[in-house]
């Protein structure tokens, strides 16, 4: 019997085939997600049979049930965030996890720049009036000079860091695992803190739970933006919708959402510029990442 690997993630090898011909050559047959979106857990039940020895994942739900049903061998992650694995329960059941963290650095910190002046200068919402032939001239703002509260400096919040130092901005870091001793001239302070002072709020920590729901939303500087590329389950939805109503929030930037795809209330919003989870999502990105998750995939496997 071939043993098998399955595709988590929707797009995997779209651009390159190389990752899959891989695969092929050192004797596994694919298993593609032929739902073309994030796996749900009772998807995963189907996919995942005897023969299925490791998983090429996206954001799919790994929990402990998943894997203790499954036959797996190993995970090999494309990408960094490693929330929806649960690795506790892999290590007792002696599959191996691994991920590609560096691979979506630049991409990730481009994109965030990006969606940030177009917050800023409201370039989406001209284009939209000019297409449907307005001519509607909207004043924005600039960056220098503004506080921005980056939460959560790993890898990609550090690199969006650089990436803002030309725009002269003051730099608040909340990141509970790091101290000022690491900081040099930045920053660090709480989240209560930074949410008063900052015109600017962008969220790259890991985990699952709620960051900024009603209360933290009341915190905020008035007019301020938020930005998210990190997991759509930091911010509460109803929350967010009420401070874009009242003017609390100037505008938000989601690139990832609780469900995906996603449907909700902030479609059609002036205020809101939505993303489909593509902060990663370059051709040098996904080909570096892609092949690098094979690999890491094929050697736990062989050490296996």
């Amino acid at each position: 019997m071939t043993s098998k690997i399955l595709l988590g993630p929707s797009s995997f090898a779209e651009t390159d085939k190389s990752p899959v011909i891989r695969l092929q050559n050192a004797g596994y047959e694919i298993i593609d997600n032929p739902f073309r979106r994030k796996l749900t857990k009772s998807e995963l039940f189907e996919l995942l049979t005897p023969d299925v020895v490791g998983i090429i994942a996206g954001l799919e739900p790994l929990d402990r049930e998943v894997l203790e049903f499954s036959s797996l061998k190993a995970i090999s992650r494309v990408g960094s965030g490693m929330s929806n694995v649960d690795q506790p329960a892999a290590r007792e059941l002696g599959i191996a996890v691994c991920s590609t963290p560096n691979g979506p650095v630049e991409a990730v910190a481009e994109l965030t720049i990006g969606a940030l002046l177009s917050l800023m200068r409201k370039i989406a919402q001209m284009d939209r009036a000019l297409h449907s032939g307005k001519w509607e001239k909207r004043i924005g703002g600039q960056l220098e000079g503004k506080t921005v509260a980056i939460v959560g400096y790993g890898r990609i919040g550090r690199r969006v860091a650089a990436l803002l130092a030309p725009f002269r901005v003051r730099l608040l870091v909340v990141d509970p695992f790091l101290d000022q001793s690491t900081l040099h001239d930045i920053e660090l302070v709480s989240l209560d803190e930074a949410l008063p002072l900052a015109d600017i709020v962008t969220l790259h920590n890991s985990g699952e739970a709620c960051l900024l729901g009603e209360r933290e939303f009341g915190l905020l500087k008035k007019g301020a933006v938020l930005l998210n590329v990190a997991r759509g389950g930091l911010v509460d939805e109803e929350a967010l919708m009420a401070a874009l109503d009242a003017g609390t929030l100037g505008g938000v930037w989601l690139d990832t959402f609780g469900s995906e795809p996603y449907s909700g209330a902030l479609c059609g919003r002036d205020n809101a510029l939505l993303t489909p989870h593509v902060g990663s999502y370059t051709l040098e990105c996904r080909q570096q990442m892609e092949m690098e998750a094979v690999d890491n995939l094929l050697g736990a496997l062989w050490v296996c």
